[in-house]
């Protein structure tokens, strides 16, 4: 597929093959990092351009109407990708040249990548000090001691809805045709929020339990029917969270100092996602200037939640918030790490030269904050992403060029596997950093999945036809382009994780033709539907713009990751979560 006029990337993808760095593991001698292998045909990575993989001017506004919101998507298996989400069309069709994707759009080059600093500008800033992580350094402090509990409380809902979501529910489903699922339950908003409205946390999953969390409140909803099993009242705005949950339910919320504008998000509070009961609750205190207190990286492995930031990472084991490790006493320093069944990190390391960060990958023991091993990566390369925990693949891209990017697959050792190569020209990746939310984690990028062997990916949409793409697939031995297989009946699919030896993939709706979940063996060939929403629900689900997308016990839950309205009032009403089932 060819650029749109007049936004035509450099040629040349990295330019020279990526000479690779050295990498060590828990204090062994350094050992070859494998062959970096140059590009056989390099291909044009072109940022990404307003229209064409991005949104419309104007983005970042309030969206029109109580369905037209913005967010990401996908609860992982605990041994696949940390967490996912999709893009879907908003309503009204796809926008621009290219349509409802955003971010990264082109084909994938065998220059390898190195790691970077996300949070802030990317900056970490030496403080000095003895070690002790209780006594700020230097800059701005305070008592970090939020002044309200939380508390519980009978909802948020104002107004009554012109349509109800169980009215909504019932019309869908009478239309419903043989061989269709049904409508299981539809939850709206149901709080007033501040102007442009807030980012929309969760779903995250516990038993038969399902919840979301919402400005100042987290709620519980049965999975089988969407009845309100618990409400949380939280003292403060909540600015951050982890993709997963602990495997007995347990989640960390990030939630602001105060409630002035601007507030530090520097509190944790945990909460038992079975019972609605809030835990533990403690703050940080800012440590430097350089200290960004304004967007956390979170993650949970195991019993340990970590909140990172542009200087230093701090571990709190969940169960009882006890504080397990926080700055290191050397020039590298974490500032973020995946949620999953291995705790890896993206380590930033301080150098003499400003202009440049060091960048690595490691493996972190999550209970002390130990390194286990080290992966380095080439001065000017950056850790952008973290597509997967494990297998281990990671994104990333140039300090000094940030159009270029690449893709790296590393052992579970720590050491080189491959780089990917090849492919469609027109590849497919949004994370946070292109979507309209607050969150600054690792781990939530849209449409990327893993297996032991292969890693997915999708193409932007066919820009003629508005609508349909392709899944493409990679070996992660070789790092070679393996396949691709078009979007079933000329929709587009997006990856959400694997499954015994299949994608599995959500299908967007389109005008005529509803969604659903489908799947693709390793080997590819042509996608086969598990569940297919139906016609009559189109209109509701093309209304979850970028949602998050979870397939769970045969359903789909779409779940937006921002509420907004156009009118006050509107996010009240607007849907924000909808589950289809057989």
């Amino acid at each position: 597929m060819s650029q749109p006029p007049g936004q035509q990337p450099p040629q040349g993808g990295f330019g020279a093959p990526y000479d690779p760095e050295t990498g060590s593991a828990g204090g062994q001698p350094p050992r070859p990092a494998g062959p970096y292998d140059a590009p056989t045909q390099p291909g044009p990575y072109g940022p990404p351009q307003p229209g064409y993989g991005y949104p419309p001017q104007g983005y970042g506004q309030p969206q029109p109407g109580p369905y037209a919101q913005p967010g990401p998507y996908a609860q992982p298996s605990p041994h696949q990708m940390p967490t996912q989400q999709y893009a879907a069309p908003p309503p009204g069709g796809p926008q621009g040249a290219g349509g409802r994707f955003r971010g990264r759009g082109a084909k994938i080059v065998g220059a390898v990548v190195a790691v970077a600093l996300l949070a802030g500008a990317g900056i970490w800033f030496a403080t000095g000090g003895d070690g002790d992580d209780d006594k700020p350094l230097s800059g701005p402090t305070h008592s970090a001691k939020p002044t309200v509990a939380p508390s519980p409380t009978g909802g948020g809902t104002t107004g009554e809805p012109v349509v109800s979501p169980e009215e909504e529910a019932r019309t869908i489903n009478a239309g419903v045709k043989p061989g269709e699922a049904k409508v299981a339950w539809i939850q709206k908003g149901g709080i007033d929020l501040p102007r442009y409205g807030d980012d929309l946390f969760g779903p995250w999953f516990a038993g038969d339990t399902v919840a979301r969390a919402l400005f100042k409140t987290v709620s519980g909803y049965s999975v089988a029917d969407g009845t309100l099993k618990w409400t949380l009242r939280l003292p403060t705005r909540m600015c951050a969270a982890p993709s997963q949950p602990t495997a007995d339910g347990k989640i960390v919320l990030g939630i602001r100092h105060d409630t002035t504008e601007g507030s530090d998000c520097d509190t944790l509070q945990m909460v038992d996602v079975r019972t609605g009961k809030a835990g533990w609750r403690k703050s940080f205190v800012r440590k430097g200037l350089w200290d960004s207190l304004s967007d956390l990286a979170m993650s949970i492995n195991g019993d340990t939640v970590t909140a990172g930031r542009t200087g230093r990472t701090e571990g709190f084991r969940v169960s009882d918030g006890k504080k397990l490790f926080g700055q290191r006493e050397d020039p590298c320093q974490p500032f973020g790490l995946a949620s999953g069944p291995v705790a890896i990190a993206a380590v930033s390391c301080h150098t003499a030269d400003d202009q440049y960060k060091d960048q690595r990958v490691e493996r972190i023991d999550p209970v002390t904050g130990k390194t286990l091993w080290t992966y380095e990566l080439k001065k000017i390369w950056e850790v952008g992403q973290i597509y997967s925990v494990s297998p281990l693949v990671i994104s990333l891209k140039q300090s000094d060029d940030p159009d270029k990017w690449a893709i790296l697959a590393l052992n579970a050792d720590g050491t080189y596997r491959s780089q990917l190569s090849g492919g469609p020209d027109n590849l497919q990746v949004n994370c946070d950093e292109h979507l309209m939310t607050s969150k600054g984690n690792l781990d939530n990028c849209v449409g990327v999945a893993a297996d032991a062997n292969t890693f997915y990916m999708h193409t932007g949409i066919d820009v003629v036809a508005g609508h349909g793409n392709k899944i493409v697939a990679f070996g992660l031995s070789t790092g070679k382009y393996r396949w691709s297989a078009a979007g079933p009946g000329g929709q587009t699919a997006i990856p959400v994780r694997t499954e015994g030896g299949k994608l599995v993939m959500y299908v967007e709706a389109m005008k005529g033709k509803g969604g659903g979940i489908a799947t693709l063996p390793s080997t590819g060939g042509t996608p086969r539907f598990v569940l297919r929403h139906p016609v009559s629900g189109v209109d509701l689900e093309r209304g979850f713009y970028e949602p998050r997308i979870t397939y769970a016990g045969g359903r789909t839950f779409l779940s937006r990751t921002r509420v907004s309205g156009e009118k006050d009032g509107d996010e009240v009403e607007a849907r924000s979560m909808a589950v289809f089932e057989n």
